[in-house]
């Protein structure tokens, strides 16, 4: 089997010695170079695959990482621009989910300096995905060994377990006898809680001391299958929901039959990738304007359908906000201020940039288009939103 990036090139790219990949999230980069980076770059070519990093990764890049050239660079963006125009790229399909707003917009503009149409659909998402669903021979080893390792783990921290010893004395042991019998980290943060706390499905391990006759939850280990669910620009909690339901059904039935037939493998979870969901709480759906367009952007999608956002119209009624989209454009108004009306929605300045509106909900009114709550002179240009 050949390596990834050299099976992805030819499913994506082919012979086009005009066309390009440009991949930039640190999962998948380390699944095709075997070197994860937070701040780096692969652009794929027909002749050539380019790890685009900075001084403080390219020696121990260019020690670990596979199939690649590392190539060191001060501007990412001008060297990016360099390698367009060096193979004459006329193409470049990029990640979609993992891509976030201003960074497609940022390798969008370079690419169009050079020339260069950046291609922002699924097309390289999915031949990620397609080529990852298949496992190399190593990818089974290690998907095995992980496995191992977290067995010998729960067998060794049983013994460690006394009075007197912490939540998270218990945790970093855990970590600790991990990496030491050769994990690169644990599948997510451990879970080790006791007495009143073990109560908590996802408790942080704290300070709180083993006492006699305690029960203890813990909580590490890997994964038996997954599935990438891309999240777009504009997609909503709600979207997200259904979504996760449909394939997360689809993908228990297969992990059911895997299990019965005895080919379940797990992997591990990447421990970096882990995050702690906060409560939420009423205060949360007061839009904030100060904040960037892009937070109040992700607050309106993340609370549709419910339990939605708010803004208050110079009138004092409540303006629900249902729909938005990221722009282009900045202003400097006051954060809050309708900058502008269109035809078909508004545009809001923010802390930072502008965010355009297309769908709320007056008081003890239906959701609507924003065009049909403009045609009711429902906000004006210069008005402020609080």
């Amino acid at each position: 089997m050949s390596n990834p990036i050299e099976r992805l090139t030819n499913s994506v790219i082919g012979g086009d010695s005009k066309k390009a990949a440009l991949i930039v999230s640190e999962t998948n980069l380390y699944y095709l170079t075997a070197f994860p980076s937070t701040d780096g770059a692969l652009l794929l070519t027909s002749e050539q695959a380019y790890y685009l990093l900075d001084f403080r990764y390219t020696e121990a890049a260019r020690a670990k990482a596979q199939n690649v050239e590392v190539v060191e660079f001060t501007s990412l963006n001008e060297t990016y621009k360099t390698l367009l125009k060096k193979h004459g790229i006329t193409e470049v399909y990029m990640e979609y989910a993992a891509l976030p707003y201003g960074h497609a917009k940022r390798f969008e503009q370079l690419s169009e300096e050079c020339g260069a149409k950046a291609i922002l659909n699924t097309t390289l998402d999915d031949a990620i995905r397609k080529q990852r669903i298949v496992k190399s021979d190593e990818e089974v080893k290690r998907i095995c060994d992980a496995q191992a390792i977290t067995d010998a783990t729960f067998e060794h921290i049983l013994p460690y377990i006394k009075e007197g010893v912490t939540e998270r004395e218990i945790a970093l042991e855990i970590e600790f006898f991990m990496r030491k019998a050769g994990a690169d980290g644990n599948a997510f943060n451990p879970i080790v809680v006791t007495g009143a706390n073990g109560s908590q499905c996802h408790g942080i391990p704290g300070n709180t001391q083993i006492k006699k006759g305690d029960l203890i939850t813990m909580d590490t280990g890997a994964m038996l299958d997954k599935v990438v669910v891309p999240i777009a620009e504009n997609t909503t909690m709600g979207e997200l929901h259904d979504a996760l339901r449909e394939q997360g059904a689809a993908l228990l039935l297969e992990v059911i039959d895997k299990i019965a037939a005895g080919t379940a493998v797990a992997e591990p979870q990447d421990n970096e990738q882990a995050t702690y969901a906060t409560l939420l709480d009423r205060s949360m759906e007061h839009i904030d304007w100060s904040k960037t367009a892009q937070e109040v952007h992700n607050l309106i999608r993340g609370f549709n359908p419910a339990p939605s956002t708010f803004t208050k119209l110079p009138n004092g009624k409540s303006l629900k906000i249902w729909g938005s989209k990221m722009t282009d454009k900045s202003s400097a108004a006051a954060a809050g201020t309708v900058i502008e009306t269109g035809k078909h929605s508004f545009f809001v300045a923010c802390g930072e940039g502008v965010l355009e509106i297309i769908e709320v909900q007056p008081e003890s009114k239906k959701r609507m288009p924003a065009q049909v709550f403009l045609n009711g002179r429902g906000v004006q240009e210069g008005d402020l939103l609080a």
